[in-house]
């Protein structure tokens, strides 16, 4: 459990870098109808729900996002990090129709922590600061998101993939491109 545990550290540290750096809660986000604020929301409201629908843990209630994005990420960082950092809890069983893993550390790993990898960059693209994904943990995700694409695709959580990549596209840009998003998306505020 503490490859999940560093994982999670090192990517949650990033993110709360871009919401230490949101200036406008309200500007436009990559994905459609979407704000900064709908970023972290995302985030803080569909996984504590998830986890609970296949396990014994419960993550705690915080603040609402509208008032405080901040703290209500902060929350929720430190409440998903203190439970890879315990085996006995990451260790707990996991079991929900249709989500392969058996453990609560495996169920963060594989669906919440790749979700936070993608909205590093949404976050960071809405808010203008920089986008650019760990090359490496951008190109395992992809690694093992490519395998269940049709799974994927079929959730309604990925749209169909963007293209073309311009010859110099990176890691980032084509796990971006992969869920569906156009890795070369613009705030209307930067035209």
């Amino acid at each position: 459990m503490s490859d999940f545990a560093t994982i999670h550290r090192s990517l949650a540290a990033t993110f709360t870098d871009k919401v230490k750096g949101t200036t406008d809660w309200d500007a436009p986000a990559p994905c459609e109808g979407w704000t900064a604020r709908s970023v972290v929301e995302h985030l803080v409201t569909w996984f504590p729900a998830f986890l609970a629908g296949g396990s014994e843990v419960r993550l705690p209630k915080g603040p609402g996002v509208e008032e405080h994005p901040e703290v209500a990420w902060e929350l929720q960082r430190d409440a998903v990090q203190a439970i890879l950092d315990d085996p006995a809890r990451a260790g707990l069983p996991f079991t929900a129709e249709g989500v392969a893993a058996d453990t609560v550390g495996e169920v963060i790993n594989q669906y919440y922590t790749s979700d936070l990898l993608i909205h590093i960059w949404d976050l960071a693209r809405a808010t203008g600061q920089g986008d650019r994904l760990d090359p490496g943990a951008a190109e395992a995700a992809l690694a093992a998101m490519e395998p269940i694409e049709n799974q994927l695709r079929a959730s309604g959580h990925f749209g169909t993939a963007r293209g073309p990549l311009r010859d110099d596209a990176d890691a980032t840009d084509r796990l971006i491109s992969f869920t569906g998003r156009d890795p070369y998306w613009r705030s209307p505020a930067d035209d």
